[in-house]
């Protein structure tokens, strides 16, 4: 885990974009919709994450899964925050930023399970040590009303102790997912999986199997930016 300058962002994000741009050449108008504009989004609802009043704002870059590791910081971040240096929960306010492969987190059981993301991304299901056919980062041990048997923030079985999607969104995490990697996610779930579905179906069918939640934004470089400059979130990639 390292902090960037601001200058070390842009270099990274640039580079980014570039290997995107890829994809822009497998054929007539790609076959779907690249890029959003601002009437395909709710950038009403990214405004409203940007310019959060919250004391500590931070913003968690992440692109690669790593097992879910990234979840793990972003349990430590909040815990050390509030307990560690006593700054009430309202007061913290931390996104999850994912695209790369890490943005396949962002979407539900049934496209995990439908196009072989644990195959396709090498995560295991750490119940059957097989290839992953469910989105095995989201759900809570604690169950879907996250009663927890403890509250004492040292207790493995506590809420401050849950690293999962559903604990973390419970405590405030905002989760963005790339609307740039997702168009590219599906191309490549077709090629992988012998399909011919026109991609933009198979985007469409990402949308509507995105975990409760989840603000899909049109691009995750372009959103970091805006997150840094105009909502003054402290930077950090994993």
């Amino acid at each position: 885990m390292n902090t960037m300058s601001r200058r070390s962002f842009v270099t990274t994000a640039a580079a980014g974009v570039s290997a995107l741009g890829a994809f822009g050449s497998m054929g007539p108008r790609a076959e779907g919709q690249l890029v959003y504009t601002t009437s395909d989004w709710k950038v009403s609802d990214f405004d409203k994450v940007a310019k959060d009043p919250a004391r500590i704002k931070q913003v968690f870059d992440v692109a690669n899964i790593n097992d879910g590791n990234f979840l793990g910081h972003i349990k430590n971040s909040l815990n050390g925050l509030h307990f560690g240096f006593g700054i009430p929960d309202p007061q913290i306010k931390i996104v999850a930023a994912l695209h790369g492969p890490a943005n396949m987190i962002n979407y539900n059981d049934f496209i995990w399970n439908k196009y072989k993301v644990g195959e396709w991304l090498k995560v295991n299901d750490p119940d059957t040590g097989k290839p992953a056919l469910k989105n095995t980062f989201y759900a809570s041990k604690a169950g879907a009303t996250l009663h927890y048997s403890s509250q004492d923030p040292d207790n493995e079985a506590s809420l401050y102790q849950d690293g999962s999607i559903q604990a973390l969104q419970s405590r405030g995490v905002k989760f963005l997912s790339c609307h740039t990697a997702t168009e590219a996610q599906a191309r490549m779930m077709i090629k992988r999986n012998g399909l011919s579905d026109p991609p933009e179906q198979v985007v469409k069918e990402m949308l509507a199997h995105t975990l409760p939640d989840v603000l899909v934004v049109a691009s995750m470089v372009a959103a970091i930016a805006l997150l840094q400059a105009e909502g003054h979130y402290t930077y950090i990639t994993i």
